[in-house]
């Protein structure tokens, strides 16, 4: 066998394209090892959406160059391979985003197979009908997977290039979308993360036309399919959802328990003067509108949403309206991150640069006077019991982390569990909260809750109808 290292990079939508490169690879007979001097060549798969990941990137290139020598790039930042070559000229071969056919073919250069029959398979978990479960290689642990249900964006923000690097939008059917999860809940996942750059627009370029998923028909509109998913047994997650009118016919699934009370909402600010730049909509006062119109359907509806400061023209009433918003809109996660250029952005045409150091304080001023709101919101969680999600050991015996309906994988809070030892990664537990702070949560597992799938292990193959193209 070849044996090939992977390193990936990025959000979760790049690491499902990492997952499915894997996959490739694996089925093609290929062997994935885990560090740089077992392989014969390593692929990295990169980010490109802002300075900082551009420049993690580059390291992480000059890394596996410096350990292994022979290095294929892809990803986001593959799109502009005259800036690979120009800082690591010695690379294999770079290519673009989401290209798995482009990366295979490369390894195949670099790394030829012998033609050997058998060499080439996959194995997976049969569903007993004569079909496959297991989707292949998982870059997250088992009990949890993101979904993609949609490449690309058709958005023209200011400051973000994914169009140009990704593409238009180009959504799956909810057929596709519907089958990978029976799989994935049927083969133990018990959270489906659902991703897209707009998961809010999911089937807009398909004009939602329907597919067929076990005898009917589902469109492809973020409504009836999250419906669907609710159906499975798991917990469902939104991620990069945009507060568009149809989002609030989704929130009685999570007062109903159905889906989960959780939303990823990238706001961006609460300035509209700010906003307008960024090409994008609303501002402070729309933005609770909408937040109190969710809650007052789900009061338990956890919020996350990300911020940018420093934007170019930003001022100090900016911020002042930026911090007041959190302090009034109470959200429940927040992430923050100062203003940088990216190559082929149009912000960096806008007038009004704001300095290095002015960026700093302002970041600090927005997240400490978001520190003091997290803070206020975990403690009301003291005494509560809530369900958890254990995704790995503590350092203490009988120590395990988890999280709560609150908290998405990797980017929000953790509940540090006090277990009687018998508690596993990937169970979901009723624990008791015994303390809180900023930001994370102490709690006493008290049961193990039963957890089955809701969905059948079986599934045939999508038959897609309606229009065959996405109409642009």
């Amino acid at each position: 066998m070849g044996r090939v290292g992977f390193v990936s990079l990025g959000c979760p939508k790049a690491l499902v394209d990492s997952e499915r490169i894997l996959t490739e690879l694996r089925a093609e007979g290929y062997d994935l090892v885990r560090t740089y001097g077992e392989a014969d060549v390593v692929v990295v798969n990169t980010c490109g959406f802002i300075t900082q990941a551009v420049e993690e990137s580059l390291a992480a290139i000059g890394e596996a160059l410096d350990q292994n020598g022979r290095v294929i790039v892809t990803g986001c930042l593959g799109e502009r391979p005259e800036e690979i070559m120009a800082r690591h000229p010695s690379v294999l071969a770079v290519t673009g985003q989401a290209d798995v056919a482009g990366v295979l073919a490369a390894v195949r250069e670099a790394l030829p197979l012998d033609a050997r029959p058998f060499v080439g398979v996959l194995p997976v978990v049969g569903d007993g009908r004569g079909g496959a479960l297991d989707r292949g290689v998982k870059l997250t642990p088992r009990h949890y997977s993101y979904l993609k249900v949609a490449e690309g964006c058709d958005h023209t923000c200011s400051f973000c290039i994914i169009p140009h690097m990704r593409g238009r939008q180009a959504s799956r059917d909810a057929a596709d979308v519907l089958y990978e999860a029976t799989r994935l809940v049927a083969t133990g996942t018990k959270e489906l993360v659902v991703i897209a750059q707009d998961t809010s627009a999911y089937g807009t370029d398909l004009r939602h036309r329907t597919s067929d998923f076990q005898g009917r028909p589902v469109a492809a509109h973020l409504v009836p399919l999250v419906r669907e998913l609710a159906e499975m047994g798991a917990w469902v997650r939104l991620h990069y959802v945009y507060p568009y009118p149809h989002v609030r016919e989704l929130i009685p699934l999570m007062a109903e328990g159905k889906l989960l009370p959780y939303l990823d909402v990238p706001l961006q600010h609460a300035s509209p003067t700010v906003l307008r730049a960024m090409r994008r909509p609303g501002g402070a006062e729309s933005h609770l509108r909408t937040l109190q119109a969710w809650r007052a359907i789900c009061p338990d509806l956890a919020i996350r949403s990300t911020f940018i400061v420093g934007f170019p023209g930003e001022t100090e009433a900016d911020v002042d309206l930026l911090v007041e918003f959190l302090r009034e809109a109470k959200l429940d996660r927040v992430g923050a991150f100062s203003y940088s250029e990216v190559p082929g952005a149009a912000a960096n045409a806008l007038p009004g640069a704001v300095p290095e150091d002015v960026k700093r304080e302002r970041y600090a001023r927005v997240m400490e006077a978001q520190q003091a709101v997290s803070a206020a919101i975990q403690a009301a969680k003291v005494g509560r019991t809530l369900p958890v999600i254990v995704d790995d050991v503590g350092d203490l015996p009988g120590a395990m982390i988890g999280r709560t309906r609150a908290d998405a994988p990797d980017v929000d809070g953790r509940v540090l569990l006090d277990t009687d030892g018998t508690v596993a990664i990937g169970d979901i537990v009723e624990a008791r909260v015994t303390a809180a702070d900023a930001y994370d949560l102490h709690a006493h597992a008290l049961r193990v809750v039963p957890w089955r799938p809701a969905v059948p292990t079986w599934g045939t193959a999508p038959h897609r109808e309606g229009p065959a193209t996405s109409g642009r």
